[in-house]
């Protein structure tokens, strides 16, 4: 047993270690180097990537080339890419790593949204002069109809080596998950560079990983649904760490023709644009990909429908804002949400 007299000499040491430890943290920390970058990929889209590199590392050479390999794969704009080659035939083998795992998300929302998510409205979605076949037609009844018979993901088959479709007619989109997905590739790659805090940001969509600059959780933007085209406003921020989110609204993407306003926003089930309450939905998940379909599908849905897979989704978090029945301003968000996000006057 240490006697009081020895206790008094290993006290000053320990202390001083842990004072030594604290500064050697402390030091790190501060030492760690800020490191910004953004381009282009998927088009005009512009990404954003925030990082602390403890030794500098400005990797945005890499990031840059794997996107271009990543838009090669998936962007329906390519016409030799591995999606339009599949949309040009009956079957494609992989060649990237790219196309096998969205396909494998795909099908598993699709069927927890009842087909609210569902990346064969691609003929449709081009048909309504929102893909990469622009028109200035609007279809009639007639065409929406006959064009139809190609949506349904069931009528889309793969395994590790291949995709198949059961009619040449079906073809894939995946402007609905696209935008996350390439996210999570680059949060991938900086994580594999040991990288542990960082923001990845595309066209709107990121994900979170440790802290910011300052030690604390980065500090997110919602905008303003109400504030339509290259207008934007804040509407409410929201504090987030290791989490993955996405937005999705017709407050952007549409037009109007004789009057009537025509979203982008396709439910596969009509084959029309959604008309419905719902001004955008925030999705919060663990990986950006999921994030970025399901507020697709929320926007598909409507309030209602969308609390329902909330309800069943625990691993989902959600931020919807909407119409109520007044035609005033609501908002809906999960428990999780409540005391991380801020709403902010924007009368």
């Amino acid at each position: 047993m240490m006697t009081k007299a020895t206790l008094n000499r290993i006290y000053p040491f320990a202390l001083l270690i842990l004072v030594f430890v604290v500064w050697k943290i402390r030091q790190s920390s501060s030492e760690a180097e800020k490191i910004q970058f953004s381009g282009n990929t998927m088009g005009p889209i512009i990404y954003n990537v925030t990082y602390l590199s403890e030794n500098g590392n400005d990797w945005s050479k890499e990031v840059d080339s794997l996107l271009k390999v990543w838009n090669q794969s998936l962007s329906t704009y390519i016409a030799d890419s591995e999606i339009s080659q599949f949309n040009n035939d009956s079957c494609f083998s992989f060649v990237s790593p790219y196309f096998l795992p969205v396909l494998k998300e795909s099908r598993e929302i699709y069927q927890k949204t009842n087909g609210a998510f569902d990346p064969t409205v691609a003929p449709i979605v081009n048909a309504w002069g929102f893909g990469p076949d622009k028109s200035n037609n609007l279809p009639d009844t007639a065409k929406i109809d006959s064009l139809l018979n190609w949506v349904g993901f069931d009528h889309i088959s793969f395994n590790n080596e291949q995709v198949c479709k059961e009619k040449r007619g079906i073809s894939l989109d995946f402007s609905a998950i696209a935008k996350g997905y390439a996210v999570d590739v680059v949060a991938d790659f900086l994580s594999e560079k040991g990288i542990e805090n960082y923001l990845v940001e595309i066209g709107g969509e990121l994900i979170c990983k440790g802290k910011n600059a300052n030690g604390k959780p980065w500090k997110i933007a919602i905008d303003d649904p109400r504030v339509e085209l290259y207008e934007r406003r804040l509407f409410a921020k929201i504090d987030l760490t290791d989490k993955a989110m996405a937005t999705s609204g017709n407050y952007r993407n549409y037009y109007v023709r004789n009057g009537r306003k025509y979203a982008h926003t396709i439910n596969p089930k009509t084959g029309f644009p959604v008309e419905h309450n719902l001004l955008s939905a925030t999705v919060l998940a663990n990986n950006c990909m999921t994030a970025d379909a399901y507020a697709t599908a929320f926007m598909v849905l409507g309030v209602e429908q969308s609390k329902k897979i909330l309800n069943q989704s625990p691993e989902l978090e959600a931020f919807l804002v909407f119409a109520d029945e007044n035609g005033d301003l609501a908002t809906f968000s999960t428990k999780a949400l409540e005391n991380i996000i801020e709403q902010v006057d924007a009368e």
